[in-house]
């Protein structure tokens, strides 16, 4: 089975590589830097399964699950994610993902997920089941946070963290005036006027600790 494997960590990209190729139905087929490559190398390489980071220079992982799905309908996308799963796996399946793992659960658990998922199945924990057993049997109104979408998400949780404008600038490999951009769109959909209320509203939703 061919892997397309993407993180722009060398280490990391070195440490799937080194995993996989201790199995002996696993190989990767191609590693990506970034989210371009990511699709060069869908369309040029055989593949059979995708694991991607979340987090990566131009299109996040997210973005990247969706364009695959519909260019190649057939073949699962995994994420593997420094961020929690209860912050972020949700949102990974409703774009498309066939899973969603954290680098702290690899390596056992990728591998695992990478047989279920080529298999046709979907990866999730037990908690996240749960979450999502209760979200599609419920008819409560939707949060407002909901409303963002991935992109807007993400920064909202990352500023909710704690983090200025210029360190969430650094870590997404995008300038501050964008961020400051995509701050003030957060802040207009949900209604709030500052950071500080934007973090009383990540605590209170359990968005953040």
């Amino acid at each position: 089975m061919n892997i397309l494997i993407a993180d722009d960590h060398p280490v990391v990209r070195q440490g799937l590589r080194q995993m996989l190729a201790s199995e002996s139905d696993l190989a990767v087929a191609a590693e990506a830097r970034n989210g371009h490559e990511v699709l060069e190398l869908s369309q040029s390489i055989d593949w059979d399964v995708a694991v991607l980071d979340y987090n990566m220079p131009g299109r996040t992982g997210l973005e990247l699950v969706k364009e695959l799905r519909q260019r190649f309908p057939g073949r699962p996308v995994l994420i593997l994610s420094m961020y929690p799963e209860e912050r972020y796996a949700l949102r990974a399946l409703k774009a498309g993902a066939a899973g969603y793992i954290t680098k702290e659960s690899a390596p056992g658990e990728l591998v695992s997920a990478i047989r279920k998922v080529a298999r046709g199945g979907k990866y999730v924990s037990a908690t996240l089941g749960e979450r999502l057993a209760q979200e599609l049997g419920g008819d409560n109104e939707r949060p407002v946070h909901e409303l963002l979408s991935d992109r807007e998400y993400q920064i909202m949780w990352m500023i909710a963290s704690g983090r200025t404008v210029g360190e969430v600038a650094g870590q997404l490999f995008l300038s501050p005036n964008t961020i400051s951009t995509y701050r003030a769109r957060i802040l207009r959909k949900m209604n709030m006027k500052s950071n500080a209320e934007l973090m009383h509203y990540a605590i209170a939703h359990h968005l953040v600790d």
